[in-house]
């Protein structure tokens, strides 16, 4: 998916008579146009008009990244 980027949303909700704690997650796919989102980034998405059959979404800013480390095989033991 060249140009594309799933984002996936979290909310915690409490069921109204049981009072136990529901996770929901719903996942977006978002156009980003230089390709510059990387995995764990937390990004701000725009609705706009359809760009494909699921992608409804473009990246607007990225808030955060995330640093990815780098491990070789002989770090480990």
């Amino acid at each position: 998916m060249d140009k594309t980027v799933v984002v996936e949303i979290r909310t915690v909700k409490h069921h109204p008579l049981y009072r136990k704690t529901m996770k929901r997650a719903v996942k977006y796919k978002a156009h980003d146009e230089k390709n510059a989102c990387n995995q764990g980034d937390i990004v701000r998405i725009v609705e706009t008009r359809p760009l494909s059959r699921e992608k409804r979404w473009r990246v607007d800013e990225i808030l955060s990244t995330k640093e990815a480390v780098e491990i070789r095989p002989e770090e480990i033991n």
